[in-house]
């Protein structure tokens, strides 16, 4: 899957010359907790959070009074603190490729461009979303894991013993194993019941690991 298809699009967005308390202000309505700044040809030139906002707020054991706070925060802009070295994909970039970016870079969220214009924003909120339906979290079935030898054709032939007897597969995902020889996989499945899904799989597998209804 492609990032386009799960993004968030036309993302809330701030600029430059905003102060902070604008931009702080604005992620609490729409309720976001990043802003990706435009100047004022559209093109982008940084990212807020809150993080930043919160770093450049004067400590609650401050001298300074509610007032005086509030009166230095409308006074400094976003480009001030906002990053400027923004990571970005493409709408055509992979979901796991966008998933990797974020892990190996610690980021909390991926700008989406095209050219030089913002299309949409991919958070870890997003990816979580996407996690859930990998597992097919919203669905309910037969969840099963188990441990099997990394060989070709494995996965195939407990497919294709499910569907000999019409269940169906709803999420089949696999894992690195307890070793180079072995995979972890989950499949979630509908259409039967516990025993018979386990006495399908068991021939195919080294070790069952979890058998639950959720």
């Amino acid at each position: 899957m492609i990032i386009e298809r799960r993004m968030t699009r036309n993302p809330v967005t701030a600029t430059p010359d905003m102060s902070i308390s604008e931009a702080s202000t604005l992620m609490k309505q729409e309720k976001v907790h990043r802003l990706p700044v435009l100047d004022k040809d559209k093109k982008l030139v940084g990212l807020i959070t809150e993080k930043d906002i919160l770093y450049a707020s004067p400590s609650p054991a401050s001298s300074l009074s509610i007032h005086e706070m509030a009166y230095l925060l409308s006074k400094l802009t976003v480009k001030k603190l906002m990053s400027k070295n923004v990571v970005t994909i493409t709408k055509d970039t992979t979901v796991e490729e966008a998933a990797r970016m974020m892990v190996d870079q610690d980021l909390s969220c991926l700008p989406v461009l095209e050219g030089d214009k913002l299309i949409g924003i991919v958070s870890k909120s997003d990816m979580f979303k996407i996690l859930l339906e990998l597992f097919g979290a919203r669905h309910f079935g037969i969840r099963v894991s188990f441990i099997v030898e990394d060989k070709p054709g494995t996965i195939a032939r407990i497919s294709q013993a499910l569907s000999e007897q019409n269940i169906d597969i709803i999420t089949f995902g696999t894992f690195m194993g307890t070793d180079p020889t072995n995979a972890i996989c989950t499949i979630k499945v509908q259409g039967a019941s516990i025993s018979k899904v386990v006495e399908i799989i068991k021939p195919f597998v080294s070790q069952l690991l979890d058998v639950r209804e959720v």
